[in-house]
């Protein structure tokens, strides 16, 4: 029965976002039963990603409401399911393991967790997050590495992203805190991802984020720039949050790197190149690539590795003799989000052929 349960509940999250597939191992069911009772995962089964309030909810299952919505209440409490707040209403839907169950344990995090987290990755989460990853997040370059003649379109642009949102929430970076955690992590920027609109506001309410201004947002863009950490939004021109990433901790980035040729596999509009004649071979790029896209050549200067470059742009930077640029793609090889994130999430529910 317990395993049953567990096992519904895995293959209900396996159809949202990049997945959570089962592995030989089942360290996915160990993860739930750390989080999920056998009634909340039974809740969680009668739940859909739409939204729903408490009386919906209770009439389907039959119970009372005042005990439907106060059980509700707790689960999203655990950053089980996600709530949304407006003035004495709540509803209530089920969301994905990433982004979801996973980064609403960001202050719960614990090393047993973390453990299985990691262990859950190595067992072939990895190549669910790889195979989804343009349509989970995409790169977006660094502002300072374009040149200044580059007409860039907005959603493209961090700074116009951060500036477009009525709401910015910034949190811990879940994926570099549960590194630290199982002593693995690169001591990079920690507070560096953002939330906006709607989860924003549940961010807030849990109380495991910081409401900040478009300024504010902008200055921890730049800091998490001169880390060496890749800017990712959700792949939608108006997205529900945006990440700055390490290859080190990123389930993403770390994934995609187990692929030889990453550059396939992501949702990115530019290119990095470099001037041979101007290269003074100072190997200052290859530290900053997250990808491994860069080395150096027989006349000992970088060169780019076109299957691994991403676009980030954080080569570009630091390049003392201002040898690498940014290229836009060609106009044919130029890619459109989606408007919104309900279309991301449907592209990649498509994409992965799931059917509700």
């Amino acid at each position: 029965m317990t395993t049953g349960i567990y096992r519904q509940l895995q293959e209900r999250l396996d159809k949202f976002s990049v997945g959570f597939p089962a592995t030989e191992s089942g360290i996915e069911i160990k993860i739930l039963e750390s989080l999920f009772s056998e009634k909340d995962a039974a809740m969680f089964l009668n739940l859909s990603p739409i939204l729903e309030p408490p009386d919906a909810i209770a009439a389907r299952l039959g119970q009372p409401v005042p005990e439907t919505a106060a059980y509700l209440e707790g689960m999203a409490e655990r950053g089980l399911i996600f709530r949304l707040k407006k003035n004495d209403a709540a509803k209530f839907g089920a969301i994905p393991f990433v982004h979801g169950v996973f980064e609403f344990q960001v202050k719960r995090l614990d090393k047993d967790f973390a453990r299985m987290v990691e262990e859950y990755f190595e067992s072939g989460f990895y190549h669910s997050m790889a195979k989804n990853a343009e349509g989970f997040l995409r790169t977006i370059p660094i502002q300072h590495s374009l040149d200044t003649t580059q007409q860039i379109a907005a959603y493209d642009d961090a700074c116009a992203i951060l500036k477009n949102q009525k709401l910015i929430v910034v949190t811990d970076c879940i994926c570099r805190k549960q590194k630290q955690t199982v002593d693995k992590g690169c001591g990079k920027l920690m507070e560096a991802c953002f939330m906006f609109g709607s989860m924003a506001q549940y961010y807030l309410d849990r109380k495991i984020g910081r409401q900040v201004g478009a300024d504010e947002a902008i200055g921890i863009v730049q800091k998490a720039h001169e880390a060496g950490l890749v800017t990712q939004p959700a792949t939608a021109q108006n997205p529900g949050g945006m990440c700055n990433c390490c290859g080190d901790c990123c389930g993403v980035l770390r994934s995609l790197n187990e692929y030889p040729k990453p550059a396939e596999m992501v949702f990115t509009n530019h290119y990095a190149m470099i001037d041979q004649d101007t290269c003074i071979g100072c190997e200052a790029c290859l530290d900053r690539c997250q990808m491994h896209a860069l080395s150096m050549n027989s006349d000992n200067q970088a060169e780019v590795n076109r299957d691994r470059c991403i676009g980030c742009g954080l080569c570009v930077t630091t390049c003392p003799s201002e040898s690498i640029r940014l290229e836009l793609k060609p106009e044919d090889a130029r890619r459109v989000p989606p408007v919104t994130s309900g279309e991301q999430m449907m592209n990649l529910a498509i994409k992965r052929g799931i059917t509700f």
